[in-house]
């Protein structure tokens, strides 16, 4: 304790002499002693939890504090997730990734598989989250916490590792953009909390909010804040803004591709490039923006025209603005009503030429238009 003590004290010195963040100033002052290691005492634990991640791009096992760790691969914020047990889920999530991926089925039902029995059979020990402050990682917390509500887990027996900057990085991209020194350093950080039974509740309403089959719920999953999952709310308005807004029937995502295709944008590659840098945490890959091309290209009324037509959409594809896709960015017409919708967003499936649920630009919620008779 009297060691760990007077490395703050130094610490805190170097601090008010550099103006380094307490991270930074920590790990120079370590580097510059050698043998001085970070007092890992509370942290003896950590080596037998099971660790989990959003993908092996995060070099968790680099970092000396976890023996076995764990991927929740799945891009939640695409695709049905229905309300169902984990058992039908997992079916139905491999059904869609499959065909979404290209990948081989029998190899993603044995990762899933995999994946789901490790989070059951270590239910009588600790746990370790490693993730980040985007949609696509918010969403996997919050299954991974109600499925561990469900198990029965206590709170405490949860550590959830979450961060959306880090120091030095303008702008940061993930947990796979550190080196294994600085991942162990997180865990002595603000960004490392155990939980409470606070968040497990918080989590859980919000994963059940997500795969109701009417999304009456997010609206208060993204007012709702609550430090140890600080991300949550702003990462679940991220997400009500990709239902069709009442102005245009357009997500953000397929506006902002619109508008830099409107911009001079050349080629999907680019329109990619400058829709995500007006995000303010990257959460989409191109594969995800590309497919959005490809449905915005088709229909009835198409909004682009693409460069070779009848191709999938790839980075080198030319793209142009039609007439119709001018008309709906300006809001002048409504995409929905021209060209009518297939999709799914959690547990609600958005199909046909009406669709009743709305992102209201004006009151920042998702709204309930009146059925048409």
């Amino acid at each position: 304790m009297t060691k760990q003590a007077g490395l703050k004290r130094r610490v805190r010195a170097r601090m008010a002499k550099t103006g380094e963040s307490y991270v930074t100033a920590r790990s120079r002052l370590l580097a510059g002693q050698p043998g001085t290691t970070p007092d890992d005492s509370r942290l003896e634990w950590m080596p037998g939890a099971l660790h989990i991640s959003n993908g092996d791009a995060t070099d968790v096992p680099g970092t000396g504090l976890a023996r076995r760790v764990i991927y929740w691969r799945d891009v939640l914020h695409e695709g049905p997730v229905p309300e169902a047990a984990p058992a039908e889920l997992r079916r139905i999530r491999v059904d869609f990734l499959t065909g979404y991926e290209g990948a081989g089925r029998a190899e993603m039902m044995r990762q899933f598989t995999e994946r789901d029995q490790a989070l059951e059979t270590s239910r009588d020990g600790q746990y370790v989250l490693w993730f980040e402050a985007d949609l696509y990682d918010q969403l996997q917390i919050t299954e991974i916490l109600a499925r561990l509500a469900g198990l029965g887990v206590p709170a405490e027996r949860i550590t959830l590792i979450c961060i959306g900057e880090h120091a030095g990085i303008a702008r940061f991209g993930g947990l796979g953009e550190l080196t294994a020194g600085q991942l162990r350093e997180l865990p002595y950080t603000s960004a490392c909390a155990r939980l409470t039974p606070a968040a497990l509740e918080l989590a859980t309403r919000a994963w059940a909010a997500f795969r109701v089959p009417a999304p009456e719920g997010l609206n208060a999953i993204a007012a709702t804040r609550l430090g140890e999952l600080r991300f949550l709310g702003e990462a679940f308005d991220r997400l009500s803004r990709e239902y069709p807004a009442t102005r245009d029937g357009l997500s953000l995502t397929e506006r902002r591709v619109l508008a830099a295709v409107a911009d001079g944008a050349p080629d999907a590659g680019t329109a990619f490039v400058r829709a995500q840098a007006r995000e303010t945490r990257p959460y989409m890959g191109d594969t995800t923006c590309f497919g959005r091309m490809d449905q915005m290209a088709a229909g009835p009324h198409p909004l682009l025209r693409l460069d070779p037509p009848g191709h999938p959409v790839e980075r080198t594809t030319g793209v142009r603005l039609t007439g119709t896709g001018a008309r709906v960015l300006a809001g002048q017409a409504d995409q929905i009503a021209l060209n009518g919708i297939d999709r799914w967003i959690g547990g609600v499936h958005l199909h046909g030429h009406h669709v009743p649920w709305r992102w209201d630009d004006g009151t920042e919620t998702i709204v309930r238009r009146p059925d048409k008779t």
